[in-house]
């Protein structure tokens, strides 16, 4: 019955007069903007419909400024548009060219808002909470969904990344190899140029004897090429300006601890048909010591666990020189035998001789090897040196003298490397510059060969020892500031049993890599506490007469100093230094 009355009431408001228009009607109507007035026939219900909420287009939201697109119709903000038309310009809905004149302002009373429909009451209000948690929710999931695109794409990047670290290293890589190849070749132009090349390499480690001989006899040597020597000098001026700054370890071995040293152990390491201990060296870095000896064997000794690492055959007469190099696992003897041998440490411990040099003429006296751990040179009794290159094992040059008929018994590279030092059978200590391979300092006033030598690590200290005693010279005058003659003719070297040994009253000499002691090594050994040039050089200790035993033909420092190794003709090396408590002790005072 309500639904046919309400009926019948619009049927009879339709057959009257519609009632005068509402001031709002033009602006509630459904009609766009610019599209004319609405129809003037009566609209039935129109005066009773209800009010059509506006929407802005962008926030979604009632705007409190409307404006409306003359172009789309559609109702905007006005602050939205106006910064939307600002940066853009144009429609963010249609995406048509739009500008401020397109827009028109909707004009509206200016009463204060209701509240919205859906807050009039409890039910509506949680309807709005539940829509906003749903909206949350879907905000959330949408943001998971973005944070593992993100996770993704980061870790492709990284793996990216990794990828090209690992290309970049292996580049740089076979670029050195290349530059390393490049020097290599480099340094063989001038053996082209001048028409001889380096003696071919067979597979024993022996070098074919192709070399070219000159119109004076003697076999053609390719130099030490500029690329080498501009090497030495960048070598030279980096240790130099590291020795400044060098202060003394505070592990260092102090004064009061040399002066308890005994011998804490002796090891037979020669044969004993052959006894003797003719040269000596300890490993830069690791606790081993070598001995080469008259049984023509070298061999290398742990120290530590005092077993014997491997035995050096080779040779075929008494070894007379050795030195280890701080790369590769290399390490060279000098003999009897005239010969020079290059020796590769393998992973089993074993060594391997892989080249065998034959410069010379008589026997090879001393090694030595430069600062570059990259070249070394051969001191022999048929009165020449020679320079090699330690990777190929060719000899670059070979340095002569023509007048009188002295022989080297001694050799040793300056720390620095751009000078070396040589002792002659006839007293003589010569000091040559390595670049020019020229004699620009000569040193006189020994009596008999000189037997040994070692240049301090300050660099402007040089001790020789000689059958008078060890002298003392400074680099910077070029002059001897110091003769010590520990040994006279009541010493026990004098003896039937040592006849043959009784002139070399002194046979070795070491500073230790400090620079503040120097050990002698003769019928005995003697340390000495370095000072200055004009200051007394006080003894510390003298160590154990061995005249009986067999003669001191060797001795070196360990590291810091803690031990004393001492090698002589008995075959046995002899280890020097405080007890394995009082190391201990005197290792925990230091720290």
């Amino acid at each position: 019955p309500l639904h046919s009355n309400f009926r019948r009431t619009l049927a009879r408001l339709n057959r009257c007069s519609p009632p005068p228009p509402h001031p709002a009607a033009g602006r509630l109507s459904s009609s766009r903007v610019g599209e004319g007035p609405a129809p003037s026939s009566p609209l039935p219900v129109a005066w009773f419909a209800l009010p059509v909420a506006m929407i802005c287009a962008i926030s979604g939201e009632v705007p409190d400024e409307p404006v409306v697109s003359k172009k789309s119709g559609l109702l905007f903000e006005r602050r939205l548009i106006e910064r939307y038309i600002e940066d853009h310009g144009k429609c963010p809905v249609t995406k048509e060219e739009l500008s401020m004149d397109d827009i028109v302002t909707v004009k509206t009373n200016k009463v204060v808002k209701p509240r919205p429909l859906q807050a009039a009451s409890i039910p509506g209000l949680l309807g709005m909470f539940q829509n906003e948690w749903d909206a949350l929710m879907l905000s959330n999931f949408a943001l998971e969904q973005q944070l593992h695109t993100a996770r993704q794409e980061l870790s492709h990047a990284l793996y990216q990344h990794d990828a090209a670290c690992r290309v970049i290293a292996r580049l740089k890589k076979e670029r050195d190899e290349a530059r390393t190849l490049l020097t290599q070749a480099e340094r063989q132009i001038p053996a082209s140029v001048a028409g001889a090349a380096p003696a071919p390499v067979v597979s024993n480690g022996k070098r074919a004897m192709e070399d070219e001989i000159g119109p004076d006899g003697k076999k053609i040597r390719p130099g030490i090429h500029p690329v080498m020597i501009d090497e030495l000098t960048e070598c030279n001026t980096m240790l130099s300006a590291q020795r400044k700054k060098r202060q003394i370890p505070p592990t260092l071995a102090p004064i009061d601890a040399v002066e308890r040293y005994t011998q804490i152990s002796s090891h037979p390491l020669h044969k004993t048909n052959k006894p003797g201990i003719l040269s000596m060296d300890i490993h830069p870095s690791k606790d081993i010591v070598a001995t080469g000896g008259i049984d023509t064997n070298a061999v290398l000794f742990d120290r530590t666990s005092g077993q014997i690492l491997c035995t050096l055959t080779g040779h075929s007469k008494k070894i007379t020189t050795l030195k280890f190099v701080s790369r590769d696992e290399l390490f060279v003897t000098g003999s009897a035998d005239k010969t020079v041998r290059i020796w590769q440490g393998s992973e089993d411990g074993s060594y391997n001789c892989i080249h065998t040099l034959r410069e010379h003429t008589a026997e090879v006296e001393a090694v030595t090897v430069h600062a570059t751990q990259k070249y070394f040179v051969s001191a022999s009794k048929d009165n020449s040196w020679c320079f090699y290159d330690m990777t190929t094992g060719s000899c670059l040059t070979q340095v002569g003298e023509a007048s009188g008929q002295q022989g080297y018994t001694s050799a040793s590279f300056h720390p620095d490397g751009l000078i070396l030092g040589t002792g002659t059978t006839d007293a003589v200590v010569k000091i040559w510059d390595v670049k020019t391979q020229s004699n620009v300092a000569t040193f006189e006033g020994h009596a008999g060969q000189v037997t040994a030598m070692s240049f301090s690590e300050n660099g402007y200290f040089l001790a020789t020892a000689a059958h008078d005693g060890v002298k003392l010279w400074d680099l910077r005058k070029l002059r001897n500031f110091r003769t010590f003659s520990p040994y006279d003719s009541d010493t026990p070297t004098n003896t039937e049993s040592n006849q043959i040994y009784m002139n070399l009253f002194c046979a070795a000499v070491d500073f230790d890599f400090s620079g503040n002691y120097l050990a002698i090594g003769g019928s005995d050994i003697r340390v000495y506490q370095v000072a200055n040039v004009k200051s007394e050089w006080n003894l510390i200790k003298t160590l154990p007469d061995l005249s009986g035993t067999g003669k001191v033909t060797a001795v070196k420092f360990g590291a810091d100093a803690k031990y004393i190794a001492v090698g002589s003709m008995d075959r046995n090396l002899r280890i020097f230094g405080l007890p394995g408590d009082e190391q201990m002790e005197e290792s925990k005072s230091a720290e």
